[in-house]
Order: structure tokens, then sequence, then C-alpha cells
């Protein structure tokens, strides 16, 4: 690593620690022409390899745009969406390969964005998954539906009875 100040060709490393949940490493570095220390920040480079075979760089801020497109006009806030493409972002670095195909990234996407706003979700698959027709969107919308409906039956079940979850209700009626 050249020296920022005197542009010496090498440095020495003094320190090394983990930053940002292992995200980052910060080098304390010395240069051993002008003695001189300084800090280096190194990550590791995900990148994303577009359907035409070109690799670019992930970008948290291409998630946010889109997102944001697909969330235009709904009650949905900035810090929602940077949160989404946060936890995004975290998804595909969680998997440990240093390339992944912009296909992921979109399904990567969909899940949190379904959790976040239905209708931004059902913007973001029409043209993510390409709808080409009414059908699509009837499909698309009867499948939230019918899981909206399975979530609601499960809640039911979990519902407490008395202030108790439902297995204990019944243990804590026979104590009396």
């Amino acid at each position: 690593m050249r020296c920022p100040y005197c542009r010496h060709a090498d440095s020495r490393v003094v320190d090394s620690r983990e930053a940002e949940d292992g995200a980052l490493i910060r080098r304390r570095r010395a240069c051993p022409e002008c003695g001189r220390r300084f800090t280096t920040v190194e990550e590791a480079v995900l990148a994303v390899v577009k359907r035409s075979g070109v690799t670019e760089p992930f970008s948290r801020l291409k998630i946010m745009a889109g997102v944001r497109k697909a969330c235009q006009g709904r009650p949905v806030d900035e810090d929602a969406i940077a949160l989404l493409a946060q936890r995004v972002e975290e998804a595909i670095r969680a998997r440990g390969v240093a390339e992944v195909p912009s296909h992921e990234v979109g399904l990567a996407i969909l899940g949190p964005l379904r959790e976040l706003d239905e209708v931004a979700y059902l913007r973001f698959a029409s043209v993510y998954r390409s709808f080409d027709s009414l059908g699509d969107f009837e499909r698309e919308i009867a499948a939230l539906r019918s899981e909206a409906s399975r979530s609601d039956v499960d809640r039911a079940e979990a519902k407490p009875t008395n202030g108790r979850h439902p297995d204990t209700a019944a243990a804590g009626a026979n104590q009396t």
C-alpha cells in the first residue's frame, strides 16, 4: 500500500480490526520511509452479473432507486426503503459468493418488498417478471390473497385466551 504522505511504495500493517459487523476491515499502517501512520479500509467487492454478461459492482443505491419507483405514491418512507436495501444486500452477501446474477438480486428484493407494501410489490413484480397480461396480475393477486388468509388463520390460532397462550390457558383453568 502506497503511503499517502510521501508516496513510498510500501507500508507495514500495525493493527487490523473488523468494522460494520465484519463487512469492512480497517488497517492501521505505518510508512517505513517517513514514519507517518495512516488508516486504510478494505471491503469485499460484490459484483452483479447482468443478463448481457456484463459485470458491475453491487449498488445499494440502485436497489433503493428501483424500490422507490415501485413505492411511488405509496405511504412508504425513505427509511423503510433504505432498510429494505440493506436487508437485500445482507442476504446476498450472506451467500458468500463474489458474483451474483442480477436475477437473484431481483428475487432477493421481492420478499422484503412484499412485506413492506403489497401494491409496490405488484408494481415491481410486474416489471421484474415481465407481466404481459391481466391474467398475470390476477394470478399474483390471488397468491397474495391466499397468503394473507393463511396468515390470518395462523394469527387466530395463536391468539391468547384470557391473556394466556391457548396451550397454557387450558392448563390454568384446571388449576382452580
